[in-house]
């Protein structure tokens, strides 16, 4: 079953259980997915585009988390965390440390990459593989750590 259509399923489940935060989440994420499809091309997106388009819509999220923490709206930050536990259940499984160590390893290793000046290349090759199973800024980080250490 595709991602589209397991969307579709937990809409018509959401509504006939009259769970109103799911309901919300899924359509909130299908307007989000029509969005990117008339943007630009017009093409329909595949399941690792819909799968970007929710890793992005938990990322929003997370930064919104961050700023009704500061302005101490706890109510606020329960329903972000609510939504990203509906959202996380259409992202495939988190990578452990180790296996995005190993990726890392891999990518080094597949474009050569000699010091910290070839991180686009090392990122370019990652970025498919941990979409939406890694944080870009976290990978990036590791990167930049380990191609530190080559050069040094």
């Amino acid at each position: 079953m595709s991602l589209r259509d397991r969307l579709d399923d937990d809409l018509k489940s959401a509504m006939r259980a009259r769970d109103s935060l799911r309901l919300s989440v899924i359509r909130g994420v299908k307007a989000a997915v029509l969005q990117a499809e008339t943007r630009g091309e017009r093409k329909t997106l595949d399941d690792a585009g819909i799968v970007q388009v929710i890793a992005k819509e938990v990322k929003e999220r997370q930064d919104s988390i961050a700023e009704f923490e500061r302005a101490s709206r706890p109510e606020l930050v329960e329903k972000l965390v609510q939504e990203m536990q509906v959202l996380q259940e259409y992202l495939p499984q988190p990578l452990t440390e180790s296996e995005l160590m190993e990726l890392i390893d891999e990518a080094i290793h597949a474009t050569g990459a000699g010091g910290p000046r070839d991180l686009g290349r090392v990122m370019g090759w990652l970025s498919p593989k941990t979409r939406g199973r890694a944080d870009g800024a976290i990978v990036s980080e590791h990167v930049r750590t380990k191609l530190q250490q080559l050069s040094g």
